[in-house]
């Protein structure tokens, strides 16, 4: 499960196990949000956070969505390549 930062506590990140479309996955304090980082920047999933958090994380995610969907890119393109070896 690869983090890719925290910032203001909310922990930004991939599960291992993930699938396209591209998204990313935010904890903090035990809730849980799941956003789609294309073709836009848009809430899938919220599991406990509030209004002004879910405001908070958006722009944090939209400011940082192109390091975002090229961590994306260089974590799963280098696990396909190493089951393909």
């Amino acid at each position: 499960m690869p983090t890719i930062f925290i910032v203001f506590g909310f922990c930004f990140k991939f599960y291992s196990n993930d699938h396209e479309p591209v998204h990313i996955h935010v904890t903090k304090d035990g809730h849980e949000a799941k956003f789609n980082l294309e073709p836009a920047v848009g809430l899938l999933v919220n599991r406990g956070f509030k209004k002004h958090e879910l405001t908070i994380i958006t722009g944090i995610i939209e400011e940082n969505s192109e390091i975002l969907i090229e961590r994306w890119n260089e974590y799963f393109k280098g696990k396909q390549n190493a089951a393909s070896d």
